[in-house]
C-alpha cells in the first residue's frame, strides 16, 4: 500500500520536480510547471458518477502518454485504476493510493514524469 509520502519521495526524487499547491490547496508534483501527479479528492459529481465503486481513501490524479495508455491501465486493474468523466480525452487516470504496491507507484510516477517533461530532459533521464 503506497502513501503520500511514498509519492513525494518518488516525484521530488526525479529531474527538475517541484512540489506545489494545486486547485484547492492539494499537493501536485511538476516539471518545468506541468503537473505530473496530484492528489485528487473526489468531487460529488464523481462520486454520483462512479457511485458503489468510488473510492473512500487517497485519489491519486497521474498523467499519462495518452488515451490508449489510461484505458489499458483502468481495463487491466480496475481495483487500482479509474477515471471520471472529468477527464474524458484528457491523457491521466486516477489511482486508489492505497490499492498500489509501492513498485508500482514508482513506476507510474516515472511514466508520468516522462510524459510531462520535456523531450530533451526526458532524453537525458532515460541515458543516465
Amino acid at each position: 500500500m503506497a502513501t503520500w509520502q511514498d509519492v513525494r519521495r518518488l516525484a521530488l526524487g526525479l529531474p527538475e520536480t517541484a512540489e506545489r499547491a494545486s486547485y484547492g490547496g492539494a499537493p501536485s508534483w511538476t516539471v518545468k510547471d506541468k503537473a505530473f501527479v496530484w492528489e485528487r479528492p473526489l468531487r460529488a459529481k464523481d462520486v454520483e458518477e462512479l457511485g458503489e465503486t468510488a473510492p473512500d481513501g487517497p485519489v491519486l490524479g497521474a498523467g499519462v502518454a495518452d488515451e490508449g495508455v489510461k484505458q489499458a491501465l483502468v481495463a487491466a486493474q480496475p481495483d487500482v485504476f479509474f477515471t471520471t468523466s472529468h477527464f474524458d480525452g484528457y491523457p491521466a487516470v486516477l489511482v486508489r493510493l492505497d490499492a498500489i504496491s509501492t513498485d508500482e507507484l514508482a513506476e507510474l510516477v516515472t511514466d508520468a514524469w516522462l510524459a510531462r517533461a520535456p523531450k530533451r530532459l526526458a532524453k537525458d533521464f532515460l541515458a543516465g
